[in-house]
């Protein structure tokens, strides 16, 4: 776990909190999250019962944007873009049938894609956002926190929110407001809200 700059399990059961730390450990690498989390923090009382991981994510890549991996040229109301990376083709296929429809789009081989549209329609084409690698990322931590918190702690709530996340759960009903108990937290890892 060398490259966590911080990493913290605590439980009002020692024994419990250092058979959690090494779950944590091992599921955080086999679910291959340690490239984006920088900081974390687990709090784990059984007799609440209640699972507290609050975390800091690393720098998250920006969205991207169709000039990321297409090249765009105009021929009078045409316009061509000429994919580099065909990792987010399918996404942008769907996402300019949606918004112009498929009948003006059109795809005559692999590596591009022509459109017919009007001068309004052509401003920020390069600048559609094609991907938001957030989403990912805050499924993916969800899923790791909730593969680590106790079984039978059915109840949760969580948020990801500019680089900061929590996740919250226990067998009973969670008070309405958790926020206090997340902020103690962060506040121990040395992270005020």
């Amino acid at each position: 776990m060398g490259t966590l700059e911080y990493f913290q399990v605590e439980s009002t059961e020692p024994a419990g909190g250092e058979l959690y730390r090494r779950i944590a450990s091992t599921v955080i690498t086999d679910h291959d999250i340690l490239r984006v989390l920088d900081r974390l923090r687990i709090f784990i009382d059984p007799e609440v019962p209640i699972f507290i991981a609050v975390g800091i994510t690393r720098t998250v890549p920006r969205n991207v944007i169709v000039r990321d991996f297409a090249g765009i040229t105009y021929d009078g109301d045409k316009v061509i873009l000429s994919i580099a990376d065909e990792t987010y083709l399918a996404p942008l296929l769907e996402l300019l049938w949606r918004k112009f429809g498929k009948e003006r789009i059109v795809q005559p081989d692999r590596f591009t894609i022509e459109m017919h549209l009007n001068t309004e329609e052509r401003e920020g084409i390069e600048e559609i956002v094609v991907a938001d690698p957030t989403e990912g990322l805050f499924r993916d931590l969800i899923y790791t926190m909730q593969v680590i918190c106790p079984e039978g702690f059915k109840v949760k709530k969580q948020s990801f929110q500019n680089g900061k996340f929590w996740f919250v759960a226990s067998e009973n009903t969670l008070q309405e407001d958790v926020t206090p108990l997340v902020e103690e937290q962060f506040s121990i890892m040395g992270e005020g809200s």
